[in-house]
């Protein structure tokens, strides 16, 4: 009963997919398809990330983490959130082992989404494609643009979401991490 509650999604998703086979094969095996194509992605991708994850975890002490990141952290930790989630590498989902191991390590909330809102928007070489392809005065303006939005969303995130409720975040993302 367990197994089944917590893979409650996959079945669903192995249902629907069944059912469309009977319904338009076609469509079934192209999602088929896709779907071990995005498997591979992610068997490429993921690997890499956790062995830096695991990196991370034992060359960084806590200390380090809590200082440049930290409550007290200040202006510099916004800033090292937003040059880490640039310079990351990876699709999104990447971003999310790596916060937590950030929050095991003691980040605050606020740097926490600073990093992922970077992560997902200003990453360098996504920056450089834009600059080649559309221009430095939209590659620019967009940056300059998103920046300032992502600190100020994670700002308000951080005031209407309750101390109870980050604690609880931290408990989950320090059982993840571990």
């Amino acid at each position: 009963m367990i197994l089944i509650k917590r893979y409650r999604f996959f079945i669903g998703a192995v249902i629907v997919l069944a059912a469309l086979f009977f319904i338009n094969n076609q469509i079934a095996m192209k999602t088929i398809d896709l779907t071990i194509y995005q498997l591979k992605t992610m068997a490429l991708v993921i690997p890499p990330i956790f062995i830096l994850l695991g990196l991370l975890d034992i060359w960084v002490p806590r200390e380090t983490m809590v200082k440049y990141m930290g409550e007290g952290s200040g202006i510099k930790g916004t800033v090292l959130a937003i040059f880490l989630g640039s310079a990351a590498a990876g699709p999104l989902y990447g971003a999310f082992p790596v916060a937590a191991v950030f929050m095991k390590k003691g980040a605050s909330f606020k740097n926490i989404l600073v990093f992922i809102g970077a992560w997902s928007t200003t990453k360098i070489p996504m920056f450089l494609f834009e600059m080649s392809a559309l221009g430095a005065k939209f590659a620019l303006t967009r940056l300059f643009i998103n920046i300032p939005g992502i600190i100020i969303i994670a700002m308000i995130l951080n005031k209407l979401i309750s101390k109870e409720e980050i604690k609880n975040i931290y408990k989950k993302a320090e059982t993840y991490a571990s």
